[in-house]
């Protein structure tokens, strides 16, 4: 016996009677209706998998109508419930009306039973079809929800940072290519993201692909897909990056680390914004929006015969350049806090703070990690904290060799910025302390730090 539910809805009890008799032994539930108007009240109705419902009610009314009606009152309340149209009338028209308002199939009374019973199998199936896409679209939602979750933030409000972010919001809307470029920690991923979702793309999946970690000899199995027996490996058909980010975003990092080969195959993707799969010769169209970057100089890379210039146009179209963290002034504080407040949560040590001359250790030095070195500096100082309040020693910066006095610098300007770098070292970052140490008010030090920053 199917598991199934089965609705019948006639006005004649004999009907009713043969119908019940017929399917009952075939389907686990089978219940029937007299009066179509206990329709709207039936409950559970989306429960319903077949509805068998005649189209006329009325004495002397045969033109389908009515059935037509609460097909439609059914479908409101149930979209997916299989519903089959009986009728003593038959015309190609209203079988062809009923069809188009979302009928399954059509059945002439008086009915040949086999035939009958073939409907309602064909329906169920239908039914259970619509159930399994249901299912699927609302777990391919719930994916695209997770890959897009956001996992970090643009932090800051810096007339640098506010400057791409003005950039990125007008072009986010339309479907051009873009170029990120900046150096390593700068957060070009989260800007790549921030174009995802302000796009109309947004619903849509972002995919991210690491180029430079991608073996050659795999380049297009990974980025193209391949289909079972291609290759030795190739066990089973594989869908490839640009596949998967079909009608969303396609994020390629690392460009600058790709062979002028993979640049050309790259390329032809690019263009034709189409895919064979390896060991296919069957072209797959992609919808994507591409969004590129790279830590390199690609124009110079260009000039180096490195780099292909037919590409570097075609992913060049909007330039967007990530600026360093030090050249983004204030944001440095504003993102300890934000990373002193997640990591302070998440190793359960409550209450932390940075002090003054902490604060002003965080704002000389460089950041040659950018946003990155600043976060895993934030998250080691919250792990060795002993106190609730963090100090310059909890922050060990160590000065590079060419800020060694030792390694003869070229100009008095030079001379003076590593004197104090070093007696900022000395001091833990205490402005007060480095600058009775240089002989200079503390004001004096503090503009020659920022003006130091703003001229490197």
């Amino acid at each position: 016996m199917t598991d199934a539910r089965i609705l019948v809805v006639d006005d004649n009890k004999s009907v009713l009677s043969a119908l019940e008799i017929l399917l009952q032994f075939e389907y686990k539930s089978v219940q029937t209706l007299f009066n179509p108007n206990q329709i709207t009240s039936f409950p559970n109705i989306e429960e319903i998998d077949i509805v068998l419902l005649d189209m006329n009610f009325s004495a002397g009314v045969n033109t389908g109508n009515e059935g037509l009606f609460w097909l439609n009152q059914i479908k409101k309340r149930s979209p997916n419930t299989s519903v089959i149209l009986m009728t003593a009338y038959g015309a190609v028209d209203l079988a062809v009306n009923a069809l188009k308002q979302g009928a399954t199939d059509f059945i002439l009374k008086p009915w040949n039973n086999e035939r009958l019973m073939a409907t309602v199998k064909s329906a169920l199936e239908l039914r259970k079809s619509k159930q399994e896409i249901h299912k699927l679209k609302k777990k391919e939602t719930q994916l695209k929800q997770v890959i897009n979750e956001d996992k970090n933030f643009i932090i800051g409000n810096s007339k640098a940072l506010t400057t791409v972010l003005n950039l990125v919001g007008k072009v986010a809307k339309t479907d051009v290519n873009v170029l990120i470029t900046g150096e390593n920690g700068t957060g070009k991923e989260l800007i790549a993201r921030e174009l995802h979702r302000l796009s109309p793309r947004k619903e849509e999946v972002f995919i991210g692909v690491d180029m430079g970690s991608i073996a050659e000899n795999l380049f297009e199995s990974e980025l193209f897909g391949h289909i079972k027996g291609s290759f030795t490996d190739a066990k089973e058909d594989r869908v490839g990056k640009f596949e998967a980010a079909h009608q969303g975003s396609l994020f390629l990092d690392e460009m600058g680390n790709l062979s002028l080969q993979t640049q050309a195959k790259l390329l032809s993707a690019i263009q034709n914004r189409s895919i064979v799969r390896v060991g296919s010769n069957k072209p797959i169209s992609v919808d994507i929006r591409l969004i590129c970057a790279t830590n390199c100089d690609l124009e110079q890379m260009v000039a180096d015969g490195l780099f292909r210039e037919d590409l570097l146009y075609r992913i060049n179209t909007i330039h967007i350049n990530v600026p360093p963290l030090r050249e983004r002034d204030g944001d440095i504080l504003i993102l300890a806090d934000f990373f002193l407040n997640r990591y302070a949560q998440k190793y359960d040590k409550p209450g932390l703070r940075i002090n003054n001359p902490a604060q002003e250790k965080l704002m000389a030095y460089a950041w040659p990690g950018n946003v990155r070195e600043l976060q895993h500096t934030m998250e080691r100082a919250v792990i060795l904290s002993e106190g609730n309040v963090l100090k310059p020693s909890d922050f060990p910066f160590h000065a590079k060799p060419s800020q060694s006095l030792g390694n003869g610098p070229v100009t008095l300007d030079e001379m003076e910025q590593q004197m104090i770098n070093r007696a900022l070292d000395q001091n833990d970052g205490n402005y007060s302390a480095a600058a009775e140490q240089l002989g200079i008010s503390r004001q004096t030090l503090y503009n020659k730090v920022k003006k130091s920053k703003s001229d490197g």
